[in-house]
């Protein structure tokens, strides 16, 4: 692997983009701290009903059960947006690069963070475009993301590990949110500062991201982003130089080699898709997603259940 400049400019993809992995892109699925901070601020809480008591010396407590389910159905609708919307963007990944998808996958998050910070209890309403928001800008930034393995040549399926774990961890930010409104900082100040990192996604984008896409295996002299007049050849990646016949695992091609003139047609995408193969494992994938979503989305109903009224273990649950 080359050294110097060209290093230290694909280390500086790398780390960033695992900082926007782990910060940005999957934070809907901490949505269950996220509802905590919410009904205390009394979003939704007009649905809540005086509960019916047998004695009218016994104090009305109150019935959210419809509270509840607005909430499940806000995270509902982003969740089936962050995975319905997977393919349409893959579409505009692939036709129009990564500039492009990036720059859209900006705007929904700046807007759904936005929308968040001026949401009120009595907009309580604007909580369904912004968690759909948030949800399809988070998965376009790390769709754009993962072909920043094509740099590293053999460890590109270490470091696409690395950013899908950093996905499902950035569900983290949420209960950061939580904790910093119990210490007394504001929900608009928090998502407004979420919606000002928008700039460093920015200069990202510009400066350690290609215009169109990372092929692979990557070429000689392969070089990305804006750069300095006068130093356009400051920052450089070059492809691993190994003997003949030395080449990685990650190296072989995909599809054996075959005579010129003779070549092979693979086996078309219809094939594949109506395959049984296919098919099990899209059935496999939706249980997985269906128990994984109907549990981050009931998960604070069921705790509130369980502490049976009171606050102060519901908070610390």
């Amino acid at each position: 692997m080359a050294g110097g400049a060209g290093l230290a400019k694909r280390l500086g993809t790398l780390l960033s983009g695992l900082l926007e992995c782990g910060a940005f892109c999957g934070i809907i699925f901490g949505w269950a701290s996220l509802v905590f901070v919410l009904k205390d601020l009394g979003y939704f809480e007009g649905l809540c009903q005086p509960s019916a008591t047998p004695s009218p010396n016994v104090t009305l407590g109150s019935d959210c059960s419809g509270q509840d389910e607005q909430f499940s159905l806000v995270f509902t609708i982003g969740s089936f947006m962050n995975n319905f919307m997977t393919f349409p963007m893959g579409v505009v990944f692939d036709r129009f690069g990564t500039t492009a998808a990036r720059l859209i996958a900006i705007s929904l998050y700046t807007g759904g963070t936005l929308l968040v910070a001026f949401s009120t209890p009595e907009m309580a309403v604007l909580l369904f475009p912004a968690m759909s928001m948030l949800s399809v800008g988070g998965i376009l930034l790390i769709l754009t993301n993962m072909q920043v393995g094509n740099l590293f040549g053999n460890y590109r399926s270490i470091i696409i590990t690395l950013y899908n774990g950093a996905f499902d961890s950035s569900s983290a930010i949420f209960l950061i949110v939580k904790l910093l409104y119990e210490r007394g900082l504001s929900l608009r100040a928090m998502f407004l500062f979420l919606a000002a990192c928008s700039a460093w996604h920015l200069l990202r984008t510009l400066f350690l991201m290609p215009r169109t896409r990372i092929p692979y295996p990557l070429p000689p002299d392969y070089d990305y982003g804006l750069q300095c007049r006068g130093r356009s050849r400051s920052y450089r990646a070059h492809k691993d130089k190994r003997p003949p016949g030395e080449a990685g695992a990650e190296e072989t091609p995909l599809e054996p080699a075959t005579a010129r003139g003779g070549d092979t047609p693979g086996t078309p995408f219809r094939a594949c898709a109506c395959s049984w193969l296919f098919a099990w494992h899209v059935a496999w994938l939706s249980v997985m997603q269906l128990r994984h979503y109907l549990f981050i989305g009931t998960l604070n109903p069921q705790l509130e259940h369980l502490a049976r009224g009171d606050h102060a273990l519901g908070k610390a649950s």
